[in-house]
């Protein structure tokens, strides 16, 4: 039987948002890497190590500068259900909300050819806007100001799917050091103080094959992302944005 240790958290290394007999699901913080390397300090995967016995499975992962849900196993047999479903794609379904640079089309689903280990795969985003708002303090120094907060799922998953995407639309995650626009990103953070990527895992449902009921599960944005939101002018988005449709009639290919 598994049981959590009684060493306590790194303050706030793990955010639970649900947990039962055969698994966890948390709020992974942004800059904590989900698996131990070369340069990393420590990793959910040896947190988890730490406060249970014995330690659950990784069966998805998430960037390191991601915040968000995430799902791990604490079974063997659970961890192979939950493998089985993510290679299913469509039937543990995820979202995402992301600051991107200008004012990004209504909706649609993006298909965009990414590169993975030498190898072309197909890809595919939905999206929809849910605001737009302008950045404060920077007009004169760059062409377009303006800004826009949407909501995504990916159909498949690719390495860095979302940022690729939304960056070969020419609408690049805020923060984004890999794949964003870098001259915004050094205003962004020298004027409104931004130092984190714009990019949250907002929620995850999962089926009845897991629990029993399809239950879907919210994590809350994190203070800066908030705080990002009131500087751009927009409102938090409402908890049913979780489950919302996303408009597939425009289709977009970079």
């Amino acid at each position: 039987m598994q049981n959590r240790q009684k060493t306590p958290d790194p303050p706030g290394a793990i955010e639970i948002l649900f947990e039962d007999p055969r698994f966890l699901v948390l709020n992974k913080r942004a800059g904590l890497a989900v698996q131990g390397g070369e340069g990393v300090g420590i990793s959910l995967d040896a947190l988890l190590g730490r406060l249970y016995r014995p330690k659950p499975f990784l069966v998805h992962r998430l960037d390191k500068d991601t915040s968000g849900v995430m799902v791990v196993a604490k079974t063997r047999e659970a961890a192979a259900a939950c493998a089985a479903l993510f290679a299913q794609k469509s039937a543990l379904r995820k979202r995402y909300l992301a600051f991107c640079g200008g004012l990004i089309p209504p909706g649609g689903l993006i298909r965009e050819t990414l590169g993975v280990r030498g190898k072309n795969k197909a890809a595919e985003t939905r999206y929809k806007l849910l605001g737009a708002g302008n950045l404060p303090g920077i007009a004169e120094d760059t062409p377009d100001p303006r800004c826009s907060l949407v909501i995504l799922e990916p159909a498949t998953g690719r390495m860095h799917q979302i940022r690729r995407h939304l960056a070969g639309m020419g609408h690049p995650v805020l923060g984004d050091g890999k794949y964003g626009n870098f001259k915004l990103n050094r205003l962004l953070q020298k004027n409104l103080g931004l130092k984190r990527l714009l990019l949250h895992a907002l929620s995850l449902y999962l089926p009845p094959a897991l629990l029993g009921q399809g239950r879907e599960i919210t994590a809350p944005p994190p203070d800066y992302f908030l705080e990002f939101l009131k500087k751009a002018g927009l409102e938090e988005p409402g908890p049913e944005i979780a489950s919302f449709h996303l408009d597939m009639e425009n289709h977009f290919s970079p």
